[in-house]
């Protein structure tokens, strides 16, 4: 007998063990403890269920427009996750977006999905650095934890898979996620497309990613001054890739 074949005897004997070890737990098991674990199951599955409600009456499970910039901030408060599309009517690409949202929100009821128009919310537009549209704005605890500019993330191209999308937000831990985090769903060989039209719009200015913080911005929101001065800062790589300017 070789060596190999007797580690392989002695790997496969210790397996047996922890078996037999799991089924004789299993078969001491007593009345009352097979009882116990089975109202601490219906405890959990009603605690899961409890939580269900509580999303479901935050207007989680389904994909809404903000009717105002002010409340975003009733979102962020209620809501311990959250995944904003700051959108404008004439980009196409924001359309393309819009569709896998859509289809996410129902998938994902554990985070609030919605969106709001980028040229009726300058403070947001401005405290956030929104300087491409669309731009996916990811919020965990009140906190911007990520941003996702335009499609780079996203293979650069218009018919990417709402599973891609869907893989991208989870890298935050921002949706409950099964799948290989590792790997994009439909990574393959693609030549790099710049199709669809890159837009910069409004007063999307600024030059640093920085943390939200609710009651800072709250209190500072009602004193943004009604008129605008545009003044760009410099561009990330991700934003000088969506504009066509790498």
């Amino acid at each position: 007998m070789t060596t190999a074949e007797e580690n392989l005897i002695q790997v496969t004997r210790a397996i047996e063990k922890q078996v037999d070890s799991v089924l004789e737990q299993l078969d001491n098991l007593k009345t009352e403890d097979l009882a116990q674990i089975r109202q601490s199951r219906i405890k959990e599955l009603q605690k899961q269920e409890e939580q269900k409600k509580v999303w479901l009456s935050n207007d989680h499970g389904k994909y809404e427009e903000l009717a105002e910039e002010k409340m975003f901030f009733d979102v962020i408060k209620n809501s311990e996750n959250v995944v904003l599309h700051f959108y404008t009517e004439s980009n196409e690409r924001c359309k393309i977006l819009d569709k896998h949202l859509k289809l996410l929100a129902p998938k994902h009821i554990e985070t609030r999905f919605a969106k709001l128009n980028a040229e009726k919310c300058p403070f947001l537009t401005e405290k956030l650095k929104i300087k491409v549209i669309p731009t996916l704005v990811l919020i965990h605890n009140g906190i911007m934890v990520d941003k996702i500019i335009g499609f780079t993330q996203l293979g650069n191209r218009d018919d990417f898979s709402t599973e891609t999308l869907e893989w991208r937000i989870a890298q935050n831990e921002i949706i409950n996620y099964e799948g290989d985090l590792s790997t994009p769903p439909d990574e393959r060989e693609h030549v790099k497309q710049k199709s669809g039209k890159k837009i910069r719009e409004g007063i999307f200015n600024s030059t640093e990613d920085d943390d939200l913080d609710i009651e800072e911005y709250a209190i500072k929101r009602d004193n943004v001054p009604s008129g605008q001065k545009e003044n760009f800062g410099e561009l990330t790589a991700e934003e000088k890739a969506e504009l066509g300017l790498d």
